[in-house]
């Protein structure tokens, strides 16, 4: 555990999450090709705890057969029964346009899968802002809720794409009642370097931020991770900033570094990961298919108070 960590018990921030999300109620969402134990249970368990109303999206057999296999009780939960994984897909992003539901909840099919559907550009969901991922992290070692993007849908970002990307994520920590976040624009280095084509973007981002380009948040950057979120490597740097040591928001360069990130932090520092797709119509609870129930539920919590803020916000 770094020196500059909390030897307090930790408390998940992710609970607070769940918590707010459940009290506006639960969220009609269709739950596309649960066609596993994991998936299931994840949609179940939400439906539990009051965050969603499943409509559950895929073969009708296939679903009953995961739900008895893993003794499961689907309820009244409504099923719309379709031939395979790509019509689930398709299926769900109907229910969408069609009013039916407020949220998508990835169950067990690929992320291109369902993707291919939310931007087709005559059926699909696409708003004029970019579509982007954001994972919520509880870290054990880090003192906060940390936010990671974009590491699962945008592959190499131009700077229009992560000033969208950026402001997805700062829309996102609203939700979650971070009422000013602070945002890390990373890279190798904390000096911008035309050689490093992430510096000048993150140097550029910055000044968009100065100029209401992007609102809402204090970003800095470049800033090397340890720069970002050891309050001890900042000051051996001499770093002067609010964001140094204390990030609410991580904004990596591109998808491969954001997943490599956001694993090794899973893997090695025993987070726990959620993970939200935003800058559709609807949010998108997007979780991998190995991911625990309680990931899938903190997923649908942040849908949840997504689509809330959103509401605020239009009022």
């Amino acid at each position: 555990m770094p020196a500059d960590a909390s030897n307090e018990i930790h408390r998940s921030p992710f609970d607070p999450l769940l918590e707010a999300a459940a009290a506006l109620g639960p969220m009609p969402t269709a739950v596309v090709h649960p066609c596993d134990a994991l998936s299931l249970r994840g949609a179940l368990e939400s439906a539990r705890s009051g965050l969603i109303r499943p409509v559950l999206v895929g073969p009708r057999a296939k679903i009953l057969r995961a739900a008895e296999e893993a003794s499961l009780d689907l309820g009244d939960c409504l099923v719309e029964d379709v031939p395979h994984s790509h019509a689930a897909a398709a299926r769900a992003v109907a229910l969408v346009r069609a009013g039916t539901v407020a949220a998508l909840l990835k169950g067990a099919l690929h992320t291109d899968e369902l993707m291919a559907e939310v931007v087709d550009r005559e059926r699909g969901l696409r708003t004029e802002r970019r579509i982007s991922h954001v994972f919520a992290l509880d870290v054990p070692s880090y003192p906060k809720l940390l936010f990671l993007t974009d590491g699962a849908i945008n592959i190499a970002p131009t700077l229009e794409d992560k000033r969208d990307i950026v402001q997805n994520a700062i829309d996102l920590a609203h939700a979650a009642g971070v009422a000013l976040p602070l945002v890390a624009i990373l890279s190798a280095t904390e000096t911008v370097n035309p050689r490093i084509g992430s510096t000048v973007d993150a140097a550029a981002l910055c000044k968009m931020r100065d100029r209401g380009q992007i609102v809402g948040a204090v970003l800095e950057g470049p800033l090397a991770f340890d720069n970002a979120v050891s309050i001890a490597a900042a000051a051996i740097k001499d770093i002067r900033s609010p964001v140094a040591g204390h990030a609410d928001i991580l904004v990596v360069p591109d998808l491969m570094t954001g997943n490599m990130l956001a694993k090794q932090m899973v893997y090695l520092a025993g987070a726990v990961s959620a993970g939200i797709v935003l800058g559709a119509r609807v949010p998108i609870a997007l979780t991998s298919r190995s991911d625990t129930a309680r990931s899938r539920a903190v997923s649908c919590a942040l849908a949840r108070l997504s689509v809330s803020d959103a509401g605020r916000a239009a009022r």
